[in-house]
């Protein structure tokens, strides 16, 4: 479970969360991974490349890049509030959308991920 602190910080800081659910370890990994899987599957349709990055004892995250201006990229986390919700997260550890809205969460990575001309 994520303490307040850990949440307040973003997924990042919360690796011990992995294997802190009633359920097992594998099966909160294959939950990162699922949520993860499908922003990665909408993001390609918006135009962006999305690797999947599950280092052993990290926390999963997306690797998202503009293919048009490929120093534009971030990475992406998935988080689980202490009430059960999932988050999607900056790398500085601020939220971008709820894990359930696939499509805002899309369009504002696309957004910030933008070329300027």
């Amino acid at each position: 479970m994520i303490t307040e602190a850990q949440q307040a910080r973003g997924p990042a800081h919360a690796a011990g969360s992995l294997g802190a659910a009633s359920s097992g370890p594998a099966q909160v990994l294959r939950a990162y991974l699922s949520r993860l899987e499908g922003l990665a599957e909408v993001l390609s349709e918006h135009g962006l490349r999305a690797s999947l990055m599950a280092p052993p004892g990290r926390v999963p995250s997306l690797h998202v890049v503009n293919p048009e201006a490929s120093v534009l990229a971030e990475d992406i986390y998935i988080g689980r509030g202490q009430d059960g919700t999932w988050w999607f997260w900056w790398s500085w550890a601020e939220r971008i959308a709820s894990g359930e809205d696939l499509e805002g969460a899309a369009a504002m990575i696309k957004q910030v991920l933008a070329a300027r001309d």
